[in-house]
């Protein structure tokens, strides 16, 4: 029992001491998953999660963890996605006496596992997964180690909700800087057309435009294109090149 209790410990403070921009919201998923696996002594863990707007088991710490949540997602039934649901634990003590989910703990016996613990994963009060034990041991899961999960799963929620910001913002912003380069590129093409055309701004977009249907080709590689030659050529004779015609 120490060693398990010193396991849970070294758990809890490994996620408390994760920084979540180590890796990809998806490495830090995982390493939630792998961490759990010591709190709560399991054989194989895993989060039930929404991807593309379904539920699915998102990260695993063994390929086998997903095969079992397959016949949850496809009947609609299982501990997992109640967990999910209902933001409540639900344990399975013996998937030979268990009548709750049929179908799920038939295909869960067939891969060997004998007793689960799902977790729901919440944080502000909104359900962001849950968090699913196995282990081919049966009644693995005692009241303290449901204990030890619960407040796992609190911790990694906050940390689950921090690196959806942390990626969400980090998108943000990488999307962002991309948008300014496309527009400094734009604008750059756009200087070149008026200075070798006589082009007031509006109508040099419109050389842009235009030549971006005709050749079907998006807007910022028909600048990057335009600015491409300018440099090539004032290279060669100190002057701009020529735009695409009209």
């Amino acid at each position: 029992m120490a060693g398990i209790e010193d396991a849970a410990g070294e758990g809890l403070a490994a996620l408390s001491q994760f920084f979540v921009d180590e890796g990809t919201l998806g490495d830090t998923l995982l390493r939630v998953t792998e961490i759990a696996c010591s709190v709560a002594p399991a054989d194989m863990a895993g989060i039930t999660m929404l991807v593309e707007g379904r539920a699915r088991t998102g990260v695993f710490t063994d390929p086998e963890a997903p095969d079992i949540d397959t016949a949850q997602y496809e009947s609609g039934q299982g501990p997992c996605l109640d967990a999910f649901r209902n933001q409540r634990v639900y344990r399975i003590d013996s998937t030979d006496d268990e009548e709750r989910w049929p179908d799920f703990v038939k295909h869960a016996s067939a891969h060997g596992i004998r007793s689960t613990l799902s977790v729901p994963i919440v944080a502000r009060g909104e359900g962001l997964g849950a968090l699913n034990l196995y282990s081919r041991t049966e009644s693995a899961f005692d009241d303290r180690s449901l204990e030890r999960a619960e407040t796992f799963a609190r911790h990694a929620a906050i940390v689950l909700a921090n690196a959806q910001v942390y990626w969400d913002a980090r998108q943000l912003g990488e999307n962002l800087h991309q948008a300014m380069q496309t527009r400094a590129t734009i604008d750059h093409a756009i200087g070149i057309l008026m200075v070798h055309g006589g082009r007031k701004p509006e109508e040099a977009f419109q050389v842009l435009v235009r030549a971006s249907q005709r050749e079907n080709r998006k807007l910022r590689e028909i600048a990057d294109d335009i600015v491409a030659r300018a440099i090539a050529r004032s290279g060669l004779d100190g002057q701009d090149g020529p735009g695409p015609a009209d």
